[in-house]
């Protein structure tokens, strides 16, 4: 495997099979948050990118721990290859924040499958769907877990803040009664 040194915290090597291994000497939790315009565009590349069956390579992440341990992830995947691929079209993938950008939608895309209380803020159209400016701004903000993914209540409670600055929460999201 070739690798190359690309910024302080990300090395990116390719397997003689096309994989990619991406070396990074912080944690998930530590990666930097992202722009809600760059997170929406990221979706939008994702599905243009299924619809043109460009699959993408499997790829391998290996991040450094604070207390000096490692977590190992594998996207094999072939949806989350073709996201991470059109992520790494779009903005790269060798820096901290195309990292985060990708991570931050394949775990909004694993909190829309296990959360069922977020339906309410999607929309479904011919040409895809459509997320609430308020779902794309926490996912863009909420900080990873250590495994990269979001927490749940966590989520929910940025999300609840978001969405009463716009003074239109849901009383699902808020914890308000009716």
């Amino acid at each position: 495997m070739k690798s190359t040194e690309l910024s302080p915290t990300v090395r990116v090597g390719q397997g003689a099979d096309g994989s990619l291994t991406y070396l990074v000497d912080i944690s998930p939790e530590a990666l930097p948050p992202v722009r809600g315009r760059d997170l929406e565009l990221a979706w939008h590349a994702a599905r243009q990118a299924a619809i043109a069956a460009s699959w993408g390579s499997p790829r391998g992440f290996r991040f450094r721990r604070r207390d000096g341990g490692f977590l190992d992830l594998a996207l094999s995947d072939a949806d989350a290859c073709c996201w991470a691929g059109a992520v790494d079209g779009t903005v790269g993938m060798d820096n901290s924040y195309g990292l985060s950008l990708c991570l931050r939608l394949l775990a909004l895309v694993d909190l829309l499958a296990r959360a069922r209380w977020l339906a309410e803020l999607i929309a479904l159209t011919r040409d895809g769907a459509e997320l609430h400016p308020a779902l794309l701004g926490a996912a863009a903000h909420v900080p990873l877990t250590a495994e990269a993914r979001f927490d749940e209540t966590d989520f929910r409670v940025h999300l609840g803040k978001r969405l009463g600055e716009s003074g239109h929460p849901p009383a699902r999201l808020t914890g308000a009664t009716a």
